[in-house]
């Protein structure tokens, strides 16, 4: 390593000391192929260049001193400065996991680390029992993390983010919220909030599908226009239509999509708990494709319930039996390619957008806390999933019009690539997007309306709060 002595921070002693163990591990790693050295490299190495110079060094060190202050406040239930078994008990078991005390003590008093053959570190230096910070750190700062499961659970990207679509990445649940059956009611929770906030924003995406389908240039559909047009042809009442049908298939596709992603997990990783981004974006985008493969004719009758005249149809079992009659079963998979295509870019989107922000927060704001707070949480959520709906947003209006083709008088039937090429031509590339601003204007009600609605159920039905 290569430096001047004077930027090492304050206090120079301690990096000093952690420098000298380092080269110490490096040496022991290179005699027994030990990996805690060969992580800390992968972990600073900021220009790639396969070593690990001064500054990235001590840009390292900061950094993990940081991510393992907040996780020991964390842990510091009583807030004394200390980590005793109790306090180990207790934060493991808010994860899912259940130790007794006795298996608490042991963590505090000996762990050993390395291979088999390598030494004993104590993290309980003095014996009392308990852990102070400079234990904490002296024990954990060499032994690179890629996940910390404290500071994860207050960032769940949960599902009370619910804005009306279908393509978000699932909840997860720890192994105790799996065993006790908590699970089913924050499903609950998140079905009702989704429900509620979905009908209270039913008229902005009504008028969303009307401009995706009838808007052009010839027919430039504005907000207040749309509006007006919808009152005068169906009154009020209209402008909730589809969102029967919109609300009925939460429950399956939440249930589905749930238990197809526990599945997924197995498959895509070893530890379930604890899912890397890119692995919960593989997960979780096949999941929600099985989900929506599940409930497509659902998706399908929404869009046909939204467009419908006054007196076109008696009812959703109606309007089913006559799309079945008239066009057969492969009417209700209309705009299926375009609709499974659009999972990708909204869940990657909307999880790089969480991930990113979240992680900003964390170096600029996070200072005795992990706990970024309700309003930064939903600032979070909002945006991210703006983000994704904005990534996505033509490959659902190619979808919706390929669902209504049949509603429409004298349209063609076409593919998926020739209404792209059709739209591109006729309307160029701002016609992928009509329907945008009221499909944007329901976004912050809708994840506002969402999350206290979910709050208020998870208390009625037993939910503790995290």
């Amino acid at each position: 390593m290569t430096g001047s002595p004077k930027l090492f921070p304050s206090p120079g002693k301690v990096y000093l000391d952690i420098i000298f163990a380092l080269q110490k591990e490096q040496k022991r790693s290179q005699a027994f192929d030990l990996p805690p050295a060969e992580k800390i490299v992968q972990a600073g190495d900021k220009d790639l260049d396969g070593q690990l110079d001064f500054e990235e060094f001590v840009h390292y060190l900061q950094d993990h001193e940081k991510k393992l202050r907040l996780v020991f406040k964390s842990l510091d239930k009583k807030n004394d400065g200390r980590i005793d078994a109790q306090e180990i008990m207790q934060s493991l078991r808010d994860l899912g996991v259940k130790i007794s005390e006795q298996q608490a003590e042991k963590i505090l008093k000996r762990i050993r680390t390395g291979h088999f053959w390598g030494p004993v570190t104590y993290m309980d230096k003095n014996g009392t029992m308990t852990i102070d910070w400079n234990e904490w750190r002296d024990y954990h700062l060499l032994h690179p993390v890629e996940n910390i499961p404290e500071i994860i659970l207050y960032w769940k990207h949960s599902t009370i983010f619910d804005v009306g679509e279908n393509l978000t990445v699932p909840d997860e649940f720890t192994v105790e919220e799996r065993q006790t059956g908590m699970w089913w009611r924050h499903l609950v929770a998140g079905g009702g909030a989704g429900a509620v906030s979905r009908t209270c924003t039913a008229p902005l995406d009504r008028l969303k599908v009307l401009m995706q389908v009838h808007a052009s240039r010839s027919n430039n559909m504005c907000i207040v226009g749309g509006f007006t047009q919808m009152i005068r042809e169906g009154g009020a009442k209209s402008l909730w239509r589809g969102n029967g049908i919109n609300v009925l298939k939460i429950a399956p596709e939440s249930a589905i999509k749930f238990m197809a992603y526990e599945q997924m997990k197995r498959l895509v990783s070893s530890d379930q708990e604890t899912l890397r981004i890119h692995e919960r974006l593989v997960a979780g985008s096949l999941a929600g494709a099985i989900a929506q493969s599940s409930i497509y004719p659902m998706e399908v009758l929404k869009t046909r319930m939204a467009l419908r005249k006054t007196g076109q149809y008696s009812g959703m079992l109606d309007c089913a039996r006559r799309i079945l009659a008239k066009e057969g079963v492969a009417a209700f998979y209309k705009g299926y390619i375009p609709n499974m295509l659009g999972i990708i870019p909204y869940a990657g989107i909307d999880l790089a957008v969480y991930e990113t922000l979240k992680n900003t927060w964390l170096q600029r704001y996070a200072v005795n806390s992990a706990d970024p707070g309700v309003f930064v949480l939903l600032a979070c959520g909002t945006i991210s999933s703006t983000c994704g709906q904005l990534a996505s947003y033509p490959l659902a209006l190619v979808r919706t019009r390929m669902q209504a083709q049949a509603s429409i008088e004298g349209a063609p039937e076409v593919t998926m690539s020739s209404l792209f090429k059709q739209i591109l031509r006729t309307e160029g590339a701002f016609g992928l997007y009509r329907g945008l601003a009221p499909n944007f204007m329901k976004v912050i009600p809708a994840v506002s309306i969402s999350y206290v609605v979910y709050e208020n159920l998870k208390i009625t039905l037993g939910v503790q709060s995290r």
